[in-house]
């Protein structure tokens, strides 16, 4: 089936009324907020215990704590396409963003270390900012030219030193399922360390965990399908940001075309 089908969730609870699916969804966000305290706590502190040393803290966030999130939002996994990727390699990992569930479909997804380009608004969250400086991983201001410059060049310095970087070149979450364009600047990344961008594409995620209102989970599929990954020059001449950005969308768009 083409991923870009819509998936209408199925599930036994669905004749649950209006008030039932209000208390589930209160539990389930509770629970969402205690999980992720108590997994960023003990990833933390193994972090503390090991050295500073990352890779297990890091892991712990793709067979812990996203697991836990996306059963507990009812999510029905499914992977395709892991053996057209070269995991012993660095990427610029590149996804359309449905939902905040979109990085627990990546960690779980992702079988090596996987480190995000975050805005700058998760600084001011608890307990994800924490394990998110510790883990390394970068924030980048919107508003802020240079200061987005400058977390584009940190990305890059982390891809050199052989880590897989995800970035949502849509800039946010889709409302409507529609994905934006690739913005070119994310790309740049890519350029300046030499590795190559992997296209990967998400679907329904945004059904699961709609990005606007109330946090109101629904059961229903996850698909996250690997492209191969993307070369930056073709027939020998080196490509600029944006045709990166072009082939990288149109990567993405055939894979939830089922192409």
């Amino acid at each position: 089936m083409p991923m870009n089908q819509t998936v209408e969730p199925v599930d036994s609870r669905s004749a649950l009324p209006r008030w039932g699916w209000a208390a589930l969804n209160l539990l389930q966000f509770v629970f969402t907020l205690v999980w992720t305290m108590a997994c960023v706590s003990v990833a933390l502190a193994v972090y503390a215990l090991s050295g500073r040393r990352r890779r297990v803290p890091l892991r712990m966030a793709s067979w812990l704590w996203a697991p836990g999130l996306l059963r507990a939002a009812g999510g029905r996994f499914d992977v395709e396409g892991l053996e057209r990727v070269d995991w012993s390699q660095p990427y610029v990992l590149v996804a359309n963003h449905q939902s905040v569930i979109d990085i627990c479909a990546l960690f779980r997804a992702v079988p090596v270390p996987l480190r995000f380009l975050l805005k700058q608004e998760m600084t001011r969250v608890p307990f994800v900012n924490w394990y998110a400086k510790a883990m390394g991983m970068v924030f980048i201001p919107r508003d802020d030219r240079r200061g987005a410059t400058l977390s584009l060049r940190r990305s890059a310095e982390l891809v050199r030193s052989g880590a897989i970087v995800c970035i949502f070149p849509e800039g946010t979450r889709s409302r409507d399922g529609t994905m934006g364009r690739f913005k070119p600047g994310a790309f740049q990344v890519a350029i300046e360390s030499g590795a190559r961008v992997l296209p990967v594409a998400l679907e329904g995620t945004g059904a699961v965990l709609p990005p606007d209102g109330a946090f109101r989970a629904r059961p229903g599929p996850i698909r996250v399908c690997f492209g191969a990954p993307l070369e930056l020059q073709a027939d020998g001449v080196p490509l600029d940001r944006q045709q990166l950005a072009s082939r990288a969308q149109q990567a993405v768009e055939d894979l939830l075309a089922g192409r």
